[in-house]
């Protein structure tokens, strides 16, 4: 939990990436009617990719922080339970443990009447006859079950109130961690406004990977695309589930059915062909067995940046589908040279 607390606060130390120097690049490019010259070009590309860059961390960020958060209170749920439980089995042996302390305090049961005077009330009384040995075995088995049960409360309160203060402080890290890859986003969006659209596919060139348009490449289709590929198996299942998906919407944190975000797609891709996936890439890159860029194979789950913090599913040729941001629907791209260079390693779920 440490760590991920760490590499949560991490995270949100990224500088915000201002775009001053685009804002005089669109007025310079506003005074001379001109496009912008290579150089100029890749500055602006540049910005553009440590923006997705940053995004695809703090959306990660949010997703660790949601689970985080849904785990406390599913944890907070079940110490409920057994909270009630245990006062409510509490309660039915008060009665008796009740009579014991009375017994006690009055001297019915016993004859030390100086240690039983001496007694400021009926629960003293009880524990000194507990300890002095004047309850019989049955009287003590009494005594230590609700005592065992009286302090297993007390614990359950404690942790109670810890996992409530642990799924506050993790529904607040996930709030601030989507509200800064918003942030990122507008800047990505602000930037590309202001081009044309020959500067903007410049811009966008790297990250969009040269998105394929139709056919089984399917990369600006809405309703989905086939397969055409040489996988089988399960494999097979699971790229013919994302590529039926291209044309989807992102949206951070979703889980479909139309609508997803990088590790909720390849998790339910998976899913589809009965194999259980992890629902954040921190966790995906480890479910399952290691492969080298040069090893891929259809199927494979590729993953990119520090984290890893973005996810995409291998499908052969040199090519992914993958749901990248909420500007880009899910779409099938070339890794290199962009993705490729961000590659940080695959799995074989």
């Amino acid at each position: 939990m440490d760590q991920r607390r760490e590499r949560g606060a991490h995270r949100r130390t990224f500088a915000t990436v201002g775009f001053i120097a685009a804002g005089a690049l669109l007025a310079s490019t506003a005074v001379t009617g001109t496009a912008f010259a290579d150089p100029s070009a890749d500055d602006v590309r540049s910005k553009i990719e440590k923006l997705q860059e940053e995004y695809a961390e703090l959306a990660e960020a949010y997703n660790q922080a949601k689970e985080d958060h849904d785990a406390a209170k599913s944890k907070l749920a079940d110490i409920r339970k057994e909270r009630k439980e245990v006062q409510e089995k509490l309660e039915d042996m008060q009665s008796g443990v009740r009579e014991l302390a009375t017994a006690a305090y009055s001297g019915a049961d016993y004859g030390s009447v100086p240690f039983l005077v001496s007694s400021s009330g009926p629960e003293e009384a009880l524990e000194q006859a507990s300890d002095l040995g004047y309850l019989s075995q049955s009287q003590q088995d009494k005594l230590g079950n609700y005592t065992e049960e009286k302090d297993k409360l007390d614990k359950l309160e404690a942790e109670a109130d810890d996992t409530e203060d642990e799924a506050k402080e993790k529904l607040e890290e996930a709030e601030e961690a989507k509200s800064d890859s918003e942030e990122k986003i507008a800047e990505q969006e602000a930037i590309l406004d202001g081009l044309t659209d020959e500067e903007r596919a410049q811009a966008s060139e790297g990250v969009d990977g040269g998105s394929s348009s139709s056919g089984s490449s399917g990369g600006g289709s809405t309703g989905g695309a086939s397969y055409n590929g040489s996988a089988t198996g399960n494999a097979k299942t699971a790229i013919d589930f994302i590529y039926a998906q291209i044309g989807d919407s992102y949206s951070l944190g979703a889980n479909g059915p139309d609508v997803w975000d990088c590790s909720s797609l390849v998790q339910a891709a998976w899913r589809e062909a009965g194999v259980s996936l992890p629902r954040t890439t921190y966790d995906q890159i480890n479910a399952g067995t290691s492969v080298s860029y040069d090893n891929l194979q259809p199927g494979d789950l590729v993953f990119f940046y520090s984290g890893p913090s973005h996810v995409g599913m291998y499908v052969g040729d040199g090519k992914m589908v993958h749901a990248s941001n909420p500007s880009k629907p899910v779409a099938e791209v070339q890794m290199s040279p962009y993705w490729s260079g961000q590659f940080t390693g695959a799995i074989r779920p």
